[in-house]
């Protein structure tokens, strides 16, 4: 059996990993000149950069398992460290979590309850909010927006702005206001409500290229698959010729944008493809800024201030802590905002400010600056958004996306979870 994997990002790449590790022939068709799709390295002011700060977290246990399978070291190209979220510039007082390394569920509500910049009530209500999610099994009934479900368990003060809000939009590239409180709450189930491990940050210490798509292409290669690059697939039909080759199955792994006009050539997928028009989409922008190499932040990633007023950070990365390039530090600005009508040189000057508050120090000039905005970057998570399965109508055909993966937002998790249960339905079929 020969099958064609029209895509070569993290869900198209573990799709084509779990099945030539099965024994099946496999070519992977990638339209771009690399791989990796969303989650990509980029030349740039003569240095390897991501194309977005990604962060991973202990409760990717896929993606980790993939990233062994194809020869990588988890320990050695990620930086593990317990969950700390710290916003040094909050007022009226600085803002700190981090958890212990105790049991579960010791280490939460340890956590909770020695938050730095909450009062003893938020603690105790976030306590009981996390209680009552465990005791509904994280099963919400009808989805509302994340916004909706704080405001019913009266999740308000510092760790609404400082932990319950950034994680939803870190998580699901959605503002509160607009996001999927079901997706949210399983986010929550599968880190802070499991074991202490999940929680850990699993920050990058190698660029995106190393972590996983270079080795696994090494691993298709080495196993009889073949990569193509720069070649798009123009049309799909019911025959599966991809490429002048027909084959036995067809995992088609491009985004819902890329997708959609494929699947609607044909009938049986035509439902599929209609869903796939009406998605929503929402931004990330990275910003990276260079400085003198003694510039380091007390902490591997870092909040900044709540947005608004003018300001427009979320979390700041010292990539010299994490992939050993001193002075160069990351911006990321997630979902939609203000930071979108800002120009590159008003951005990079108001975030270096808002930096500078946080640390209350005086930071030196950028050096130099490189602004990414993927300005459709992740599916608007909102409640209810109908997902389509990895199994389509048309016999062989199976797709693969962050976007199939129901129980998750759009991550590098729910990416690779989504390829490897097409590979395993190819398997089973």
């Amino acid at each position: 059996m020969r099958v064609a994997v029209i895509g070569g990002g993290w869900a198209g790449l573990a799709a084509a990993v779990e099945l030539v590790n099965a024994g099946v022939g496999v070519t992977v068709f990638e339209a771009a000149r690399q791989l990796g799709g969303r989650a990509r390295s980029v030349s740039a002011q003569g240095r390897r950069l991501d194309n977005g700060q990604h962060i991973l977290v202990g409760a990717y246990r896929e993606t980790l398992r993939l990233m062994q399978v194809v020869g990588n070291d988890p320990d050695r190209l990620l930086k593990r460290m317990p969950l700390e979220i710290a916003f040094p510039g909050r007022q009226p007082a600085p803002f700190r979590l981090r958890l212990p390394r105790l049991p579960a569920p010791w280490h939460l509500a340890v956590g909770l309850l020695g938050t730095r910049g909450a009062s003893l009530a938020e603690k105790l209500r976030a306590v009981r909010f996390m209680r009552f999610l465990q005791a509904t099994d994280y099963r919400l009934g009808d989805d509302c927006t994340v916004a909706a479900l704080l405001d019913r368990h009266e999740q308000h003060g510092n760790l609404r702005g400082c932990l319950w809000e950034p994680l939803c939009l870190a998580a699901l590239n959605t503002a509160p206001e607009q996001a999927s409180a079901q997706i949210f709450v399983n986010t929550l189930r599968d880190s802070l409500g499991s074991d202490r491990a999940a929680t850990d940050l699993l920050l990058p210490a190698a660029d995106l290229d190393q972590l996983f798509p270079a080795a696994a292409a090494s691993f298709i290669a080495a196993h009889g698959g073949e990569i193509r690059l720069s070649t798009r697939v123009a049309s799909l039909d019911a025959s599966f010729v991809v490429g002048g080759e027909r084959f036995a199955a067809v995992v088609l792994a491009a985004g819902p944008q890329q997708a959609a006009p494929l699947l609607a050539g044909n009938e049986q997928s035509g439902p599929v493809a209609r869903l796939l028009a009406d998605y929503r989409w929402e931004p990330i922008g990275t910003v990276y800024c260079g400085y003198p190499p003694e510039v380091r932040l007390p902490l591997p990633m870092l909040g900044l201030a709540a947005q608004g007023d003018g300001r427009f950070g979320q979390w700041a990365f010292d990539r010299g802590g994490l992939c050993g390039t001193a002075g160069v530090i990351a911006f990321v600005l997630s979902g939609s905002g203000a930071w979108e009508q800002a120009d590159n040189r008003t951005l990079v000057a108001a975030l270096h400010d808002e930096l500078a508050a946080a640390l209350r120090t005086r930071l030196p000039p950028v050096l130099w600056q490189q602004v990414i905005r993927e300005r459709r970057a992740t599916f608007s998570c909102r409640p209810g958004l109908p997902r389509p399965a990895a199994r389509t109508a048309l016999a062989g055909l199976w797709l693969a996306g962050d976007y199939v993966c129901a129980d998750y937002p759009a991550t590098l998790e729910a990416a690779v979870r989504s390829g490897v249960a097409a590979a395993r339905g190819i398997l089973l079929s």
